[in-house]
């Protein structure tokens, strides 16, 4: 189960300069300062968004920067949204290469902690065949991982843009991931009011995948 808390900033300089802040250095694990990577996601469904209409995702990522290229599916299902804390059945497998396979994802996400009952029903019927690349993104993220009461939270900053098919339109991303790798949920929601009241962040409820789902389908919309 993935258990992120999401917020927006209204600009680079105030998230980037988040990680400067002495409060943000002091729950740091590591002092030193890690390097961004590029990320580029692949959004997968049915011609009818049959995955995402029942509340799923596929998603291949392409990681890029100085330690060479690699690649991650994922799959997420279910849960929900409550302010900014997001909790969703999520699957993850490493990959080589960008090729998506349903059987395959299957096999090797039965490694991971999430149940399989679940991630069948997230596939439902659908195959191979089924499926096509319906929109993409691409940002830099840059990953510090954090102490906070009992428990380890990685804070991602994460800034890029999306865009429209023909490039009218954009939207940007420039927004702090707070993810609950291990420990208390109690930690992540306390660390989040502390990132609210220190930096006048806000609580954002919508996803990556979806406002680029959304800027896609305005598109297809004319």
């Amino acid at each position: 189960m993935e258990t992120e808390a999401k917020l927006a900033f209204k600009d680079k300089d105030s998230l980037y300069g988040t990680a400067m802040a002495d409060f943000f250095r002091k729950l740091c694990v590591d002092d030193s300062t890690p390097e961004p990577v590029l990320l580029e996601n692949t959004y997968l469904d049915t011609e009818d968004l049959n995955i995402s209409r029942r509340g799923g995702m596929i998603r291949v990522r392409h990681y890029s920067g100085s330690i060479g290229d690699s690649f991650e599916f994922t799959v997420k299902y279910g849960g929900g949204v409550s302010g900014s804390l997001h909790k969703r059945y999520e699957w993850n497998v490493k990959s080589s290469d960008s090729r998506f396979s349903v059987e395959t994802f299957k096999q090797l996400a039965s490694y991971e902690e999430d149940p399989l009952e679940i991630l069948e029903e997230a596939f439902g019927m659908i195959k191979d065949k089924d499926l096509k690349v319906i929109c993409s993104n691409s940002f830099t993220r840059t990953v510090y991982e954090l102490s906070y009461g009992k428990s380890t939270i990685e804070a991602c900053f994460d800034s890029g843009v999306i865009s429209s098919s023909d490039g009218s339109r954009t939207d940007d991303i420039c927004e702090l991931e707070l993810e609950l790798i291990k420990g208390d949920i109690k930690d992540l929601n306390d660390l989040t009011e502390l990132f609210i009241g220190k930096t006048g962040c806000t609580p954002f409820e919508d996803t990556k995948y979806r406002r680029t789902l959304a800027m896609g389908m305005v598109d297809q919309d004319g």
